[in-house]
């Protein structure tokens, strides 16, 4: 028996995802959002949502531009730090020791670390509530050759991309396989 709960944002999981921006001076900024994913095929764009109070949300209309960096486990505690420091009072790279790349398509940076970057350009934002939904389109994604299969695509297990427990507020790795997307239903 299912028991209600309210409304709330507990869909679960949720992406971990490092938003990099520039400011108004150049200087490179990053912060973690939870409220993204894929949201059109074609165009292929993400949507990431932030509130207003954010520094990045300045930084994203001010360039009309972000990247979607995607950490492995192995950067789970800067990841974290990236959505607790603002960059209003620090330098989060500097703090974190990580990389800032100055995209060649779009103006704003991503970080060398991480095994998976997407190049967006705004394309839509959306006041909704608290937060405005920025749709970004996805211009290039870059990929470390060490997680791509034999078809040049990212592989998860490869990845190791880190996910978000809305509920409990935890980070999570990525479980096994289960069964190919497309093909596993065929079987029932």
């Amino acid at each position: 028996m299912k028991k209600s709960i309210g409304a709330k944002t507990l869909a679960c999981p949720a992406p971990a995802w490092v938003i990099g921006t520039y400011d108004r001076n150049g200087k490179p900024n990053a912060m973690t959002a939870a409220w993204a994913g894929i949201c059109c095929s074609t165009p292929p764009c993400v949507s990431v949502s932030l509130r207003k109070a954010t520094y990045s949300y300045a930084c994203i209309l001010e360039n009309e531009a972000f990247t979607v960096n995607i950490p492995s486990e192995d950067h789970v505690r800067e990841t974290d730090y990236f959505g607790i420091a603002s960059g209003r009072d620090e330098n989060k790279f500097e703090a974190t020791g990580l990389t800032p790349v100055k995209s060649g398509l779009v103006s704003a940076p991503y970080i060398e670390e991480f095994p998976l970057v997407l190049e967006c350009k705004l394309l839509h934002s959306f006041e909704i509530g608290l937060h405005t939904m920025f749709v970004g389109e996805i211009l290039d994604i870059k990929a470390e050759e060490s997680v791509l299969d034999e078809k040049e695509l990212p592989e998860i297990g490869k990845v190791r991309p880190l996910v978000y427990g809305t509920g409990d507020r935890t980070y999570y790795g990525v479980g096994k396989s289960l069964g190919k997307a497309f093909s596993i239903g065929k079987n029932r």
